[in-house]
Order: structure tokens, then sequence, then C-alpha cells
């Protein structure tokens, strides 16, 4: 059956409507937000799989960047994969994926980035646990902050002020100035901006600025639930820049405890800014691992950023078993905090694509990978890529 599929952009209202369905089918969206989700994508980026003129399904693929090592590279990201129930079990996922990457690969992609339903499939064309996404629950009036009275006063006086109407290009810097320096934060496209600010139906969207107008430390975007009799604060997008941006936060956050039992966010499972609370009283209640796939090793590799002041060479024996580009010894240098890539090398370090992923988003310590089975290496080779891909925990607060 696979050598019959036929791989397409959708080109026409007829195909995207029969895309769409089978699409709402697959993940049960209402009707009315698989329309405004198509229309924020735009139908150059669906794509389908045909065979004899029958749609079975198809994908959506988001174009944004990725930081690491302070650098950002370009990401697509796989969301919507999708295929109807009377053609799933047939290969289909799989072949749709196998065509998507070696597309990405051709237009100049370095990654790409899923949340995984099921990881099975998305694991046999090299996808790879690569890095975290964790949402927190909190009481409202468990917010506590161990400061005197003088400092509290203080940072009380900071001002937030709201914003209305909320416009996303209002927090693009701030967000950017956060996103640098943290491994696996999206360099988001316009899509995930105007979900992170548009409400849905009957709801009301939040947005505040923290510190001088012409100098904000900070912002903070939410809505209030109710979930059964309580009232919840649900954070869609929140970013301090200084420790005083924080903790204004989060007092501005425990001033709503008259009337809100409950904060959620989504961030960093390691989050500094927990540390400001004067109780561990906030409860993990969900933690997942994004899967990240290298499209392009030597680009992937060479623009990355790593640690400066290490001066090393790391000699790579890569495997791909889908696109043979990627196979074969590297040579990475770094100096300055940039690598440079070539052929060759005596291929010190050896892992599949896929075992690359969690080392160079730096999830796993190439000892906690050899450990698990997906890399070997000489005792060189381990210590040198630990001081390379050493950085923050790979996390990103965005679901696509």
């Amino acid at each position: 059956m696979t050598s019959q599929l036929e791989f397409v952009s959708v080109s026409n209202s007829e195909e995207a409507q029969r895309l769409r369905f089978i699409l709402n089918q697959c993940f049960n969206f209402p009707l009315s937000d698989s329309l405004s989700y198509w229309q924020s994508l735009g139908t150059e980026n669906f794509r389908a799989v045909r065979q004899s003129g029958q749609l079975l399904g198809g994908l959506v693929i988001y174009q944004m960047g990725q930081w690491f090592g302070s650098q950002q590279l370009p990401m697509a990201g796989i969301a919507a994969v999708g295929v109807a129930p009377e053609y799933r079990g047939t290969g289909v996922v799989t072949e749709l994926l196998r065509h998507t990457l070696r597309e990405l690969y051709a237009n100049g992609a370095a990654l790409s980035v899923l949340y995984a339903a099921t990881q099975r499939p998305y694991r046999k064309v090299g996808y790879e646990q690569a890095g975290n996404y964790c949402a927190f629950k909190l009481a409202a009036e468990s917010i506590n902050l161990d400061l005197g009275e003088e400092y509290l006063k203080k940072i009380r006086s900071i001002p937030m002020r709201s914003v209305v109407p909320i416009s996303h290009e209002v927090f693009h810097d701030i967000y950017r100035q956060k996103a640098i320096q943290n491994n696996g934060n999206l360099e988001r496209n316009r899509a995930i901006w105007e979900r992170l600010v548009q409400p849905r139906k009957e709801e009301v969207m939040y947005a505040y600025l923290v510190g001088s107008e012409t100098q904000p430390q900070g912002y903070i975007i939410f809505n209030q639930k109710q979930e059964g009799q309580q009232l919840q604060l649900v954070i869609k997008d929140w970013v301090a820049l200084t420790p005083a941006a924080g903790r204004r936060l989060w007092m501005f956050l425990g001033d709503h405890r008259s009337i809100i039992k409950e904060v959620l966010w989504h961030g960093s499972a390691i989050d500094p800014f927990l540390s400001l609370l004067s109780e561990q009283t906030y409860k993990i209640i969900r933690l997942e691992r994004w899967l990240l796939r290298i499209l392009d090793v030597p680009k992937a590799l060479s623009k990355r950023g790593y640690p400066v002041g290490v001066e090393a060479e790391l000699h790579l024996k890569v495997r791909d078993n889908l696109l043979p580009e990627n196979n074969g010894n590297f040579l990475l240098a770094v100096s300055g905090g940039q690598g440079e890539v070539t052929r060759g090398g005596r291929g010190e370090l050896q892992l599949d694509v896929r075992g690359l992923a969690p080392l160079y988003t730096g999830l796993f310590t190439p000892y906690q990978l050899q450990v698990t089975g997906q890399l070997e290496g000489s005792e060189k080779a381990l210590s040198v890529a630990s001081q390379l891909f050493a950085g923050s925990e790979p996390w990103m607060s965005d679901f696509f």
C-alpha cells in the first residue's frame, strides 16, 4: 500500500475541508476551534497523504525557532498528526512522517519538535525525548515571601500596569530576553503568540507589565475560570527578568487569595523562582517530555551555542537510517562559545540520531545516556561532551 501513497500540500478548499474533518475526529476538536486553528497556521503549512485520490490524513508544520546555548536555530514543530480510522495500522503515519522530515531537511530546518500522544511511531523516524513540559498548581493562600516589612513595601511599590487591549507584540522583547537564556524555549511564531492572548468562548484575558513604562522587568498573561466550587487563576504566560520582578509577580498572585483558590501555570521543572516562596507548597500536576529530531547534524551542532571558555574537540560517529546525509564521522570544534563542524575525525562518541537528541538539548548527560545504551564513547569523549552540552534544563511552556 505505501508505495502508492502520494504526499501533497493542501491545495484546495475541498481537500482542506476533508483534512479538517479527519483531524476533528482524531483529536475531538470543536468545529469552530478547528477552523480558527487552520486559519491561524495557514493552509500552506498543512500536509496531506492521498491514495488513489482519497485523502487519508495529514499534519501541520509550525515554522519557528528554538534556543540552545543562547543561539536560535530554525525548528519545525509538528502537530495534529492524524489519519482516518479506517486507514490506521497500515503504515500511513510512518510514511507521512518520513516524507515530511525529508522535506524539512531540504528546506533548511535544523531541528524538529513535537508532543507525542504515543511515542513509538515518532521514535521509528528518529525523534527522542529531549525536554520537559511541566504544569504546576499552587494554593493562593499559601503564597508567602520571607522578606522584611520594609523590603515587602519596596517590592509592592513596583508598578503592575494593565495592558488593554492585549497585544502580544508588547511582550515579545521581554519574552525573548528570557528565552535566550533557557534551552528549549521557542522563538514563537504568530500562531503561538495569538493562542496565548486570544480568549476562548466566554473567557476574559488579563495582562500586566511589571516595572516602569520605559523599562519593564516582566509580564503576566492570565484568565480566571470556575472549577467546581473553586475559582482558579490560570497563567497563560509570565516572565520575570529580575529578582524584584519575580517577587512582585508572586506578591501580585498572592493578593488574589480572597477570591482565587488555586494558581495554575506551565514552566520549568527546575524553576529558580520557585525558591522565592517561603514553603514548597506547589505541586507538579503534569510532567511530560517533548520529542526532538535532529534533521541536519552539521547545522544543528554548528549553530548551537556552547559554554564560553571551553575549548575542545568532540569526535562523533552518527547513525541515521532516514537521512543519509547525517551518517558518518563528524568533528565538532568549539571555541569562544561557537562550534564548527567538519566531516571526518576519529568517531570516539558513537550514537544514533535518537541518542543525539537528549545529549544535544542537555536533558541527560553523556554518562546517563551511556548507562541506558544510547551512546558509547571513550572516557575522554564522555568528559568533553559533558562540558560542551552543559546548561540549563531544556524546557518549554508552549504546547502545540
